[in-house]
């Protein structure tokens, strides 16, 4: 049967949420990648993810004080460009985060397990998914308190480990030169795979319809949680350019871990993996949301629109997107996960810019958010847009034959 959810959560808890979601896989994973596109001018391609990331949550959060219902830029692409603009980004968000999950899971096997091969990788990371799941599951209150701790303990390891480097490593100025170290291309690179880190902000929109007061409570929280993540990732980046350098540093599955003394390895080892498994949580959470607004429009199987009669939870939508996490472990890896998920993400955020356009205030930020989409998509790796095309044609077929069979 399909229900309205439960207004649960206040404005602290909808910033932590998407912190869980942005200090994760993106400071332990996404900075390996970007330094091998773009060198040191991975910092310049940070600036540029930060940017479009601003634009981008200052348009979802006056949609979503607009339309402050669960689903997002499903909901404002639906409301204010059609039905297929809003399928679309649907779409999208549900494909592409949930190859995110993926990426987060992953991650946790790679700093937890870095001896194990792929087949013992696969597993720990679907046995995250599958625990994570089950969380979810018994009710969002109990998982909005278990990401404030899991990111408490990250940001307390993170700070850590960048005093670390500071104190007891070597760091070097030195090994910036020469910078940026990469063209225009490499640094829009970079840009867009750092931008994979910082999505989280959507988790904030996607629960809309569980959040106290939406019309306040999701603008303030947006800009709080991106300004805290900037910091941090600003601050991880310098350091480990610093101490390892852009070759090192893009050669490295286990960054943080590599650059800290060797006595607090284990410890960053742990604060990563606790640190990935809280965006996963979050992500669990903002992509079964999406799928039950979709459900509940017809746009998915109708089942995944059913909540839970005593959790409140859509616990169809989550169980079925756990399951589909915990079976592409086993067939992607880290890097892939994060390419695919940024074209998906910045395709998703297009739409949202696009329709907060329409509002025809302040339309100068949807316009520079739309166009930093737009470019940053386009110059990912080749397997990342190629992929991604195939994913939103896809889509659209579906929407194609579900509408003439109507």
């Amino acid at each position: 049967m399909t229900e309205r959810l439960e207004r649960r959560l206040g404005t602290g808890d909808a910033v932590v949420i998407g912190l869980g979601s942005m200090i994760g896989a993106g400071v332990f994973a996404a900075f390996a990648p970007a330094a091998r596109a773009a060198g040191a001018g991975l910092l310049i391609g940070l600036a540029i993810a930060a940017v479009v990331a601003y634009c981008n949550a200052t348009s979802s959060a006056r949609l979503a004080a607009r339309y402050p219902s669960s689903g997002g830029t499903y909901v404002y692409g639906r409301e204010r460009l059609g039905d297929f603009w809003g399928y679309l980004a649907g779409w999208g968000f549900v494909v592409g985060k949930t190859a995110s999950c993926a990426a987060m899971a992953l991650t946790v096997a790679a700093y937890t397990a870095p001896g194990l091969g792929r087949a013992g990788q696969s597993a720990i990371a679907a046995a995250a998914v599958l625990t994570l799941t089950a969380l979810n599951y018994f009710g969002v209150q109990r998982s909005a308190l278990a990401t404030r701790v899991i990111v408490a303990v990250s940001l307390l390891v993170l700070a850590g480990a960048v005093v670390a480097i500071g104190v007891a490593g070597d760091p070097s100025a030195s090994r910036l030169s020469p910078f940026p170290g990469s063209g225009v291309l490499g640094i829009l690179q970079a840009a867009g795979l750092l931008f994979f880190a910082f999505a989280g902000y959507a988790r904030i929109a996607t629960l809309g319809e569980e959040v106290r007061d939406p019309e306040h409570a999701i603008p303030r929280a947006i800009p709080i949680a991106l300004g805290i993540t900037l910091v941090v990732y600003a601050a991880v980046a310098i350091a480990l350019l610093l101490q390892l350098g852009p070759t090192a540093l893009g050669a490295a599955a286990d960054p943080v871990a590599q650059a800290v003394p060797s006595g607090l390895s284990p410890v960053v080892r742990a604060g990563a993996a606790l640190a990935a498994l809280g965006s996963l949580l979050a992500l669990v959470l903002g992509v079964s949301r999406t799928a039950f607004a979709m459900a509940r429009d017809g746009h998915l199987p109708r089942t995944l629109a059913a909540v839970h009669p005593r959790h409140g939870v859509p616990h169809h939508a989550e169980i079925a997107v756990g399951v589909v996490v915990a079976l592409l472990v086993a067939f992607t890896d880290l890097r892939g996960a994060i390419g695919f998920s940024s074209f998906a993400v910045l395709t998703y955020y297009a739409i949202a810019n696009a329709s907060a356009w329409t509002l025809r205030a302040g339309r100068a930020i949807p316009a520079v958010g739309l166009a930093g989409c737009v470019v940053l998509a386009f110059t990912l790796p080749l397997s990342s847009v190629v992929s991604g095309c195939a994913m939103l044609a896809v889509g659209a077929l579906a929407w194609v034959v579900r509408t003439r069979a109507r």
